[in-house]
Order: structure tokens, then sequence, then C-alpha cells
């Protein structure tokens, strides 16, 4: 971000892995920004418990890494917190080194610390974060449903982990995500008609 632009508000607490994620979201956002410390959260009931009881305050936004670890994690959380109170934010699959390591990671996947700031804005924008400055609503979508993904061959056909990774790649998604996390994005970022006019979803009776 340019500097002396404001940073945008946002209502809900950012859930990061680590503290070189924090700085670096810190210079983007004005938001409460936790960690997990990595696989610590596992056993970290202290920390778990805060998550629930801001999650429950405010709601949180989950912005791990786009690899394997990442989603492990993020999977963890989603399976001890009320889904309610939990939004998904996902930045893109970018292959690199953070300047401080000296080597890349075990996929070769840039982390949030490794993201430009404009990249973590729009992560956060298609993850539903809730902009404070920004209060104008949307007008409502109509909602892709499982049906929907199962028509189009993304879930429940031979080839649907196939054409799961094909969509993934053209909407500059991560691969590891599954079909029900990629049903909640798509419901998020683009919507039932968007799709249709693109030519992803087919309907009941293509």
């Amino acid at each position: 971000m340019s500097e002396g632009r404001k940073r945008p508000r946002i209502k809900e607490a950012i859930v990061v892995e680590g503290r070189y994620d924090k700085n670096v979201l810190a210079q983007v956002v004005d938001a409460l920004i936790l960690e997990t410390s990595g696989f610590s959260i596992f056993k970290d009931e202290e920390r778990l418990a805060l998550l629930r009881r801001i999650g429950e305050e405010r709601g949180l936004i989950l912005l791990t890494d786009s690899d394997g670890a990442g989603f492990v994690i993020r999977n963890y959380l989603k399976g001890a917190i009320q889904p309610h109170q939990i939004k998904h934010a996902y930045i893109p699959d970018r292959f690199g080194k953070e300047k401080r390591k000296r080597k890349p990671g075990k996929e070769g996947k840039l982390g949030v610390e490794g993201m430009p700031p404009q990249v973590l804005l729009d992560a956060l924008r298609q993850g539903g974060a809730t902009f404070l400055e920004e209060a104008q609503k949307k007008a409502p979508k109509r909602l892709i449903t499982k049906a929907d993904l199962y028509f189009a061959g993304l879930s429940g056909t031979p080839d649907a982990a196939e054409n799961r990774r094909t969509l993934l790649r053209r909407l500059d998604l991560p691969e590891h995500m599954t079909a029900n996390a990629l049903l909640e994005t798509l419901n998020i970022l683009y919507g039932y008609d968007k799709l249709m006019e693109w030519g992803i979803l087919r309907g009941e009776k293509a």
C-alpha cells in the first residue's frame, strides 16, 4: 500500500499462522490479528478457547498459507469452532521464497507473509470480510448448490477432482481446496448467474 494511505478497518478478527504473517497483514489492514503459532494450536486449549470467544463476539476469518500444512490448520479450526463464526479467505498459489528464508517451503509456495498487499486485500474481500467503511449492501445472488457442482462435473462424478483442479487454476485459487470449500468460495465471489454466463455451470438439463 502507498505510504500514508489509511488501512481499511475490518470487523472480524483474522487468524494467521505466525508472527511474520501477522506483521505483514498489520501493515495492510486495521484489524485484530491472531496467531495459531503453526501446529501449536492443536495442543493449546487456552488459545483455542480465546479464538472461540472472539469468534462468538465478532467472527473470525481464517487466512492460512495455501500449502498442505496451511490447510491442515484451517481444517482443524473449522472443526473446532462453530461454523457460523468462521469465514475463509484464501491466498492464491504463488511459487517463490520469502526474503527472510534461505530456501522455499516444502511445496515451494509463498505464504501469507510473501503476498503483496493488494493480494491480501483481495483475499479478505473475496472471503467475505466486513470492511467497516463500506456500508453499502450487495444485491443478493442466486446461490450455487451441490447439485449445480454435480451437473457441472465438479463433484460426485469420475472426473470431478481433475475438473476442480482445472477450475481452481483458472480462477487462481489454491489447489488444496475441497469441493465444499470451492462451493462456499464460488458463492462469495461470483454467484450462480456469473458462472452460468462463463459456461462453468451447465444446469440440470445440460
